[in-house]
């Protein structure tokens, strides 16, 4: 069976390469149709395969959204695991930093919702993600984002399950990661978004800490030191003693920083960006935003002009 699936893809052009694992595109034989095939390399391993390459065929074959990346299949070929998956040719950092790429508000707008939604799907399936970034949300070609890498996701945990804080890019990362929390719950995928929307606003990172002690400092100084008040028993944790306090943004601040969003999207993006986790809004509470409902309406994907390949 294998030597027969093996046959039904062939592999084109290397198109990245990681650690554990190398992505070529390709094209499945009978259809035509342009996939790209991620082959990780399990003789890197001494037991076998390693957790994130679990996780990843784990959740992705749970998963089946639109805004999520399609796994297409599976295949073991000279002891390498193979998953192919749809061929998406750019991501949301590419677009952001391509200063030749313009886009509109009603274009970040329909990111957006395209994101939180394939987020909400993952969260409503129990799963949680923790690695949003821009680079992880990829743009299928007609349009489409497609949440990907399912590397560190996990099933949403119990209250009272113990959890690392080393998720998430640095830059994305919600305060009660940077504070060392081992309970923690999908609002810290919640978070990732509202940067992820801040930066789409800026076309630049909105919090890039040098190092995780800065990260911390980025972070409090430019959205508030958290307290007690509005984040019950956030002075519990550790590191909290030797936090510099700063006082949160006034609203007038909000808009210098970003001129061009309107009052619903600084309400969602504040929303998103709450210090205490239980009062940061979850993603159906972000869908019902009434950011989505004014003008200008989200463009639709298909129109949304891009550099590719």
């Amino acid at each position: 069976m294998s030597d027969k699936i093996v046959s039904e893809y062939t592999k084109e052009k290397k198109v990245g390469e990681g650690t554990y694992a190398v992505v070529y595109l390709g094209t499945k034989q009978s259809t035509g149709r342009k996939i790209a095939i991620k082959e990780i390399k399990t003789s890197e391993f001494k037991d076998g395969l390693d957790m994130s390459a679990i996780r990843e065929v784990k959740y992705l074959q749970e998963i089946n959204h639109i805004n999520v990346i399609e796994l297409v299949d599976i295949f073991m070929a000279y002891n390498n695991l193979n998953l192919v998956l749809e061929y998406l040719p750019t991501d949301l950092e590419v677009v952001i930093k391509d200063q030749n790429i313009l886009f509109t508000p009603a274009d970040i707008k329909s990111w957006m919702l395209m994101t939180l939604r394939g987020v909400y799907h993952c969260h409503r399936n129990f799963i949680l993600h923790r690695d949003l970034k821009p680079n992880n949300l990829l743009i299928s070609p007609d349009g489409q984002i497609k949440v990907a890498d399912f590397g560190l996701a996990r099933a949403i945990p119990a209250p009272y399950d113990v959890l690392t804080s080393n998720v998430v890019t640095r830059w994305y990362r919600a305060p009660e990661l940077l504070l060392g929390a081992k309970h923690y719950t999908s609002a810290v995928d919640v978070w990732s978004l509202g940067i992820i929307f801040a930066e789409l606003m800026l076309r630049i990172p909105y919090l890039p800490g040098q190092n995780d002690v800065d990260q911390i400092d980025v972070t409090f100084r430019a959205l508030g030191t958290p307290t007690d008040k509005d984040w019950p028993g956030v002075s519990k944790f550790s590191t909290y003693t030797q936090l510099q306090t700063y006082p949160p943004p006034s609203r007038d601040e909000l808009r210098k920083r970003f001129i061009a969003a309107s009052e619903n999207a600084l309400d969602l993006m504040s929303g998103m960006l709450t210090m205490n986790p239980q009062k940061r809004w979850t993603t159906i509470q972000c869908l019902q935003s009434e950011y989505f409902t004014e003008l200008p309406p989200p463009s639709d994907p298909s129109t949304i002009k891009l550099n590719k390949d």
